[in-house]
């Protein structure tokens, strides 16, 4: 049995020599998976665990609550994924996708509060995409202030705020 492990850990080994180091790391399930990627059930875990928090500006800490980017943050560097930290860094930021080809861990971009201003101010996480109307998760300072699920035709105030979507790392299913 051990000389059987042994050949295993070798033959690991020399299958991640071709891997740069940052490109290749080790889940806590022992799962090898490439930079900037996580599997979806872990990402959608984490976020909804985080429902409810409360919304507070410029703070990305689950003890004392988040703003929206500070919970998209949160979420992924959470999983050694870097993304930007103010919402407004997403301007020029991740690869743009269409909205109706939305998939879990997207980040969705909208304006601020001012629609007619068409620069970022909002973020939030796709948790899921259902003929092209994704639901996302997003640290709200309106009504509902917090952590909270929305659905993107829940009113027209996000259809006229909405800027893009962008895919900011590989999720797994």
């Amino acid at each position: 049995m051990r000389i059987g492990l042994t050949i295993l850990f070798i033959l690991l080994l020399k299958v991640c020599e071709g891997y740069p180091s940052t490109s290749l790391r080790v889940t806590g399930l022992g799962e090898p998976l490439l930079k900037d990627s996580v599997k979806a059930d872990t990402l959608l875990a984490l976020a909804k665990s985080q429902i409810g928090k409360n919304y507070c500006y410029a703070v990305a800490d689950p003890e004392k609550g988040f703003d929206c980017s500070g919970f998209v943050y949160f979420v992924f560097h959470s999983f050694k994924i870097e993304v930007p930290r103010s919402s407004k860094l997403y301007k020029n930021y991740g690869q743009k996708i269409p909205l109706d080809s939305a998939r879990v861990g997207d980040v969705i971009v909208f304006t601020g509060t001012n629609a007619k201003k068409r620069s970022p101010g909002h973020v939030g996480i796709i948790i899921s995409c259902t003929d092209g109307v994704p639901t996302f998760i997003h640290s709200s300072s309106g009504k509902k202030k917090g952590v909270i699920i929305s659905d993107f035709n829940e009113s027209p105030y996000y259809k006229k705020r909405f800027i893009k979507i962008v895919r900011v790392a590989k999720v797994y299913p």
